[in-house]
Formats: C-alpha cells, sequence, structure tokens
C-alpha cells in the first residue's frame, strides 16, 4: 500500500477578501473529499486573499494507481474552479 499527498497551488486574482476565498476553499476540498475520498485541507498562505494551497492525501494500492489518483484530481480541480493552477507538486510514503 502506498499514501500520496498532493499540493495544489492556486492562483485566484479576482478574490478580494478572505471571505470570498473561504467560499472557494471549502466548495472545492467538498467536492475533493466527496468526488475521491480523500483528506483535505487548506495548507498554506491562509491569509492571502489570492492565493489558495490546498494539500490531500489519499491510499492507493500501486504507484500507478497513485499516478492516476493525482491525474484526475489535477484535471477535476482545473475543470472546477476558475482559479489557476500555478504548482503541482506529489510526493509517496
Amino acid at each position: 500500500m502506498i499514501i500520496g499527498a498532493i499540493t495544489i497551488k492556486l492562483y485566484a486574482p479576482w478574490v478580494h477578501s478572505l471571505k470570498e476565498k473561504r467560499m472557494i476553499v471549502k466548495s472545492l476540498c467538498g467536492k475533493l473529499k466527496n468526488k475521491f475520498n480523500l483528506s483535505v485541507i487548506e495548507a498554506e498562505d491562509q491569509d492571502v486573499h489570492q492565493t489558495i494551497v490546498i494539500a490531500a492525501v489519499y491510499a492507493a494500492q500501486s504507484q500507478a494507481q497513485g499516478d492516476s489518483i493525482l491525474e484526475h484530481v489535477i484535471n477535476f480541480v482545473e475543470e472546477n474552479t476558475e482559479a489557476q493552477v500555478l504548482e503541482v507538486s506529489h510526493e509517496y510514503r
């Protein structure tokens, strides 16, 4: 069994308050949890209005399955938010 961690950094230039950012983060985290059964949190830059950093952790049977989950999560994030994906990091344990 493999444990994988994904960190996705997003940029949302139209966000001008923490309340707006919180609505986007809460919606995206909820969708990821429901669709992929991941543990998801807002990891960094909680006080920066236009930067969103989401971290997710999952368990997979193999590295190939982990790579598939990673690809699906990134595609899902790109399709379900208008924010620009700046950076994606991924690691296995």
